[in-house]
């Protein structure tokens, strides 16, 4: 079999298993979701949910992080990990919509990623979730479960995404990375996968023969 007759086997178990798998960071507007990506480095999505159900009351407006008081930002956010650097990006990633981009989200991966705080993942996420152009988000599940599937042998988060994309039909792409973070929370731990319990288990690397 190969690794495309493997996926599309593997998706169709994961479309039965978490068939509204959806991204799980609370949002109402495109800025919202940059900055909740940005916060979710290093942090938790339900972590991440609990601040900005506060936060975004605070803060409505790309404007109004833009003008934010950088140490009261810092205090806002701070249960969330590298608060500091995360204030600096958010009010710097801000200006800049605001300066280069007329205060909008920019809907093309070359522009969100010259934003400050915005990497391939953060970009991936927005350009899927919020323009509804499907890409590949390569997070520590993404990352883990393609290794144990046997899509990759890369640990460098781009190149497994290069590698994925030979794969996944560009339509498929958002959609198969929430499925995978929904199966690596709830199955697949990176510790001690419950792989008695996995649907993936005839499709797991170690039972390829």
């Amino acid at each position: 079999m190969t690794k495309k007759e493997r996926y599309f086997k593997i998706k169709e178990l994961l479309d039965a298993e978490y068939s509204e798998a959806e991204c799980t960071l609370d949002y109402t507007k495109p800025h919202e979701l940059l900055i909740s990506t940005i916060l979710a480095a290093q942090c938790t999505d339900a972590r991440v949910n609990i601040v900005t159900k506060t936060l975004y009351n605070k803060y409505r407006t790309v404007e109004d992080f833009a003008n934010a008081n950088y140490d009261e930002l810092c205090n806002d956010i701070k249960s969330t990990g590298f608060f500091r650097n995360k204030a600096k990006n958010i009010i710097e990633c801000c200006r800049k919509l605001i300066d280069e981009f007329g205060g909008e989200v920019p809907d093309t991966l070359e522009e969100l990623v010259t934003l400050a705080g915005v990497g391939r993942k953060t970009a991936g996420v927005v350009l899927g979730d919020v323009f509804d152009k499907p890409s590949l988000v390569i997070d520590t599940h993404a990352k883990r479960l393609a290794k144990r599937m046997g899509f990759t042998k890369n640990t460098d988060p781009y190149r497994v995404e290069l590698d994925l994309a030979k794969i996944v039909p560009v339509k498929d792409r958002s959609v198969f990375c929430h499925q995978l973070v929904y199966h690596g929370r709830a199955v697949c731990d990176s510790r001690k996968p419950l792989c008695e319990k996995c649907v993936l288990n005839e499709y797991c690397l170690k039972n390829i023969k």
